[in-house]
């Protein structure tokens, strides 16, 4: 089992992180800009860009440094000694929860979409008991409303929640900071898509013109994704 990290990570040892883990998910062509029509997210959002996080399971070399990464990120901005076991959400984030927990050599179980059976613990896989604290671990976080629903159904079976962790998140709605707030939950990730537009900037990936594609929709995804024939808003 790796050892906690003595101390939190500096500022520079944060923007490394999010610098590497988008290079690497840029090399792995995780990343996808739409060339005809736009991409419509989950939420109906249409975006010009598309990011698929799955694709980190098949590259083992890239799996064992984002999640040495996580680990890392884990230990430093929430406490090991804070967490008494790791949930992942199904489906994308139970991989990556089971490489955590391996990683802190903490408990895991996973979390349902779907309830199977009755009753609030129908939700949860795994071994657990009321007033257990749980990291909900998944790949990404869009606008968050699944996130809240993963929290609210470990909740009502009695678990405590507090701080969801991803690989990778979009940071571009100002309605999911607002609703994680009124939550009482904290998003952590690797990188953001403010990242991938950075190093995709420095290492000359993508035309100027999808470039400036992507940097327009992050300036206002919403405006942008109305003008392009999706929401205009989001719904929690």
């Amino acid at each position: 089992m790796k050892e906690p990290l003595a101390m939190s990570l500096s500022p520079q040892s944060r923007i490394d992180i999010a610098q590497d883990t988008a290079l690497a998910l840029l090399d792995i062509h995780a990343v996808e800009v739409a060339k005809e029509r736009p991409f419509i997210l989950s939420s109906g959002v249409a975006s010009p860009v598309y990011i698929d996080v799955r694709k980190v399971i098949s590259f083992p070399s890239v799996r064992e440094k984002l999640m040495a990464y996580a680990t890392d990120m884990i230990d430093a901005n929430i406490g090991r000694d804070q967490i008494d076991a790791i949930a992942g959400a199904e489906t994308a984030g139970i991989p990556f929860a089971a490489w955590i927990a391996f990683e802190t050599g903490l408990p895991m179980q996973y979390v349902r979409k779907r309830a199977q059976g009755f009753g609030p613990q129908a939700h949860i896989e795994g071994v657990w008991e009321p007033g257990q604290r749980v990291l909900l671990v998944e790949d990404l976080t869009t606008d968050g409303a699944s996130k809240l629903r993963f929290c609210q159904s470990l909740r009502a079976a009695g678990l405590v929640v507090q701080d969801v962790f991803m690989l990778f998140q979009y940071d571009i709605f100002a309605e999911t900071g607002a609703a994680m707030e009124r939550a009482g939950i904290r998003l952590h990730a690797l990188c953001t898509w403010a990242d991938i537009l950075d190093v995709a900037v420095t290492h000359n990936r993508f035309t100027k013109q999808e470039r400036d594609t992507i940097a327009a929709f992050l300036q206002d995804p919403l405006g942008w994704s109305a003008d392009h024939g999706g929401a205009r808003s989001l719904t929690f």
